[in-house]
């Protein structure tokens, strides 16, 4: 086994990044040579002492910036040229850009959605909401994908609840892109900003009919993240 492999120990913090960047190095540093076969999801998992889904995730992200050749039914393969540092940057910036294009979307729909809700849904109404909060809030620190979902439910029935059939329908229309963004990028932060206060927020302000205050909450949530991405350009 090499010395590239003993160096890895795991810390604190996503594991998804700590194993795209151990994989990374092992292209760039050519421990696999371009169009070299790599080891199976099965003998990464055991060799690192990981699951079979975080080697999963990590090989999916460097096979989008063209790092790695994913063929179904046959392995995975280093790319016959590798993409170098500069270029794996630039993909990087492309892939923040659509990010931030995605969370616009979301904050227009999600602004007037919630303002809506607030005028027109009724106190019995919200029961679903309030079981959908609780889940979120109970799988903020599980797997990714779970999470991920849970959030994206409560956030799809505030959009039901505003009244708006073509507002719930463009809300779903975008919500697998939203939802391969979201995984992609809790995937490759460091830390998850925890907006579960502006999400308690925004059902008090449902509860209370308040229109404003969950317009204000529900901006307070996605302008977070848009915050964060936003600094990462600078």
């Amino acid at each position: 086994m090499s010395d590239n492999h003993l160096a890895f120990t795991l810390h604190n913090g996503p594991l998804v990044p700590q194993l795209e960047q151990l994989l990374r190095s092992r292209i760039t540093e050519s421990t696999w040579a371009p169009s070299e076969r790599i080891p199976s999801e099965a003998a990464l998992a055991v060799e690192l002492g990981v699951g079979r889904s975080s080697i999963r995730e990590a090989v999916r992200l460097l096979a989008r910036e063209g790092l790695l050749d994913v063929r179904h039914g046959v392995g995975t393969f280093v790319a016959a040229t590798p993409a170098v540092e500069p270029a794996v940057e630039f993909t990087a910036l492309l892939r923040r850009s659509r990010i931030l294009e995605v969370f616009e979307v979301r904050r227009a729909l999600e602004v007037e959605a919630a303002r809506l809700a607030a005028e027109r849904a009724h106190i019995g109404d919200l029961v679903e909401l309030e079981r959908r909060l609780a889940l979120r809030h109970s799988r903020f620190k599980g797997e990714i994908d779970h999470f991920v979902d849970a959030d994206l439910d409560f956030h799809t029935e505030v959009v039901r609840l505003s009244g708006n059939a073509v507002l719930l329908s463009l809300f779903e229309s975008v919500r697998p892109l939203l939802r391969e963004t979201l995984v992609e990028m809790t995937a490759r932060v460091d830390t998850v900003p925890d907006t579960s206060h502006a999400h308690d927020q925004l059902l008090d302000a449902l509860r209370n009919a308040d229109p404003d205050a969950a317009v204000t909450a529900t901006r307070a949530n996605i302008d977070t993240i848009v915050s964060r991405l936003r600094a990462l350009d600078t």
